[in-house]
């Protein structure tokens, strides 16, 4: 069949594909994209046509397996998320643990009291803030201000020590404290 003709064919019963796809994905956006996808799918693959058969029939056969793969891709993704949640509410991992510069306690010692107990007390021991605030008798955003300027204080203090390694957020350290404490 010429292409010109099956162009003209699904052109000519766009929306009724639409509104099939929307209908079986429950999203407009996401059944136009659908359509979208199975028209070039179908002008690459106009070869596969048999004479007997309709356009309609042929074009709703690839809108359906389009259909299917995008159900099989969110089913995937679910589960991957699924997964990670899993595995974020679990105990902490001990490669994990590692993964962090051991030099950490050494610089924190070298700061600010404040901010070396701030940068405990928030990002390791991750406390909640408006705990910590409400703790310390200060504003949620004066702990704000206070956690930013620790953490300025704290990068100065890894790229003085550690160089390389702090350019690369201190994962996987390499620095003879790490080494030490391995």
């Amino acid at each position: 069949m010429e292409t010109g003709a099956i162009e003209k064919h699904l052109v000519g019963n766009l929306r009724e594909f639409v509104g099939f796809a929307q209908k079986r994905l429950g999203n407009a956006d996401l059944g136009a994209d659908a359509v979208q996808d199975s028209l070039l799918k179908a002008i690459t693959a106009k070869e596969q046509l048999r004479d007997e058969e309709s356009i309609k029939a042929w074009f709703y056969r690839i809108l359906r397996r389009t259909i299917i793969d995008l159900y099989r891709r969110r089913d995937a993704r679910d589960r991957a998320v699924e997964n990670l949640q899993h595995e974020l509410d679990g105990p902490p991992d001990l490669d994990e643990e590692r993964v962090v510069c051991a030099c950490i306690d050494e610089l924190l010692a070298t700061m600010t009291p404040q901010y070396g107990e701030l940068i405990r007390r928030l990002d390791l021991n991750i406390e909640d803030p408006v705990a910590v605030a409400s703790n310390l008798g200060i504003s949620k955003n004066n702990l704000s201000v206070r956690i930013h300027r620790a953490r300025q204080q704290l990068r100065q203090r890894l790229e003085q020590t550690c160089r390389v390694c702090a350019q690369h957020g201190c994962m996987d350290c390499h620095c003879s404290k790490s080494e030490n404490h391995a």
